[in-house]
């Protein structure tokens, strides 16, 4: 296990980084914090200091308490976009991959949904619902399907040309088997370094609609919110701003180094040169 972690430091850091933050969101009633939503309109604007490590804001709310809180926000939804998409995807791509009338038709609708930015799909499909964390995950979820779903596709036409598996079609396999046995294993690699990097996409996607007001509300603390919450006094205050900020920077690196780790550890040429 070492010498694999030092042929591939990319996931030692980023792992141990996530592992790291995952605890602290895990542990925050454990990490000296207060109720971030408490108001205290008596210490508001404080810079930070021994009681208040990371200040307060506008309505003298702990910035620490609130920062840790909001990491379990930008876990969950990174953590929960990333299985869905990578599910659903998984399962579009492989239908439109073997089921050739299938694939005109999903490919195209597919098309259609990349064909507009994720942020707008994600601000549409908001505006039609109420603003809670499991919409936010929905929405950002459907943005995400369609590349999910191009790339096993990909991946499947491609499998099905190589010897092994027009052997096993020669033989007789049915469908289900060899899909289960030749073709999905063989998109677990690529799949699960696509997942990581939909991960960090999907909590800036996140900060992004909280940061807008589209996103979770102002009541459950994420590190979106926090920061439209402090823009306007960024200039004086900008503690309010630079703290969750950092939080989110640190994650998406965290995330974006295990997923550059996978990826050379699981593809083969490339793990050869290393």
């Amino acid at each position: 296990m070492i010498r694999w972690a030092r042929r591939n430091p990319g996931i030692a850091a980023g792992g141990l980084l996530l592992v790291l933050i995952v605890l602290i969101a895990i542990l925050a009633p454990l990490m000296f914090t207060v109720d971030p939503t408490a108001l205290a309109p008596a210490r508001r604007t404080r810079p930070p200091s021994a009681q208040h490590w990371f200040g307060t804001d506008m309505l003298g709310r702990d910035v620490y308490s609130r920062v840790i809180y909001g990491s379990r926000v930008s876990l969950i939804v990174g953590f929960a976009v990333a299985l869905l998409s990578s599910v659903f995807g998984l399962a579009i791509g492989v239908l439109a991959g073997f089921v050739r009338w299938l694939d005109e038709v999903v490919m195209r609708a597919m098309d259609g949904l990349m064909s507009i930015p994720p942020i707008l799909l994600a601000i549409a499909l908001m505006a039609l619902t109420r603003g809670s964390v499991q919409n936010v995950i929905i929405a950002i979820t459907i943005a995400e399907v369609p590349r999910v779903g191009r790339l096993v596709r990909g991946v499947v036409l491609s499998l099905r040309e190589l010897p092994y598996v027009e052997a096993a079609i020669a033989a007789g396999t049915r469908t289900p088997r060899l899909v289960w046995r030749h073709i999905l294993p063989n998109t677990l690699a690529p799949l699960i370094v696509q997942a990581s990097y939909i991960c960090a996409s999907a909590m800036i996607t996140e900060a992004i609609l909280s940061f807008i007001g589209a996103g979770t509300p102002p009541i459950v603390p994420s590190w979106g919110n926090i920061m439209a919450e402090g823009r306007a006094l960024w200039q004086v205050k900008p503690f309010i701003v630079f703290f969750p900020a950092a939080a989110l920077s640190i994650t998406v690196l965290a995330v974006n180094l295990l997923g550059d780790g996978l990826r050379d550890a699981l593809d083969p040429r490339l793990a050869k040169r290393l």
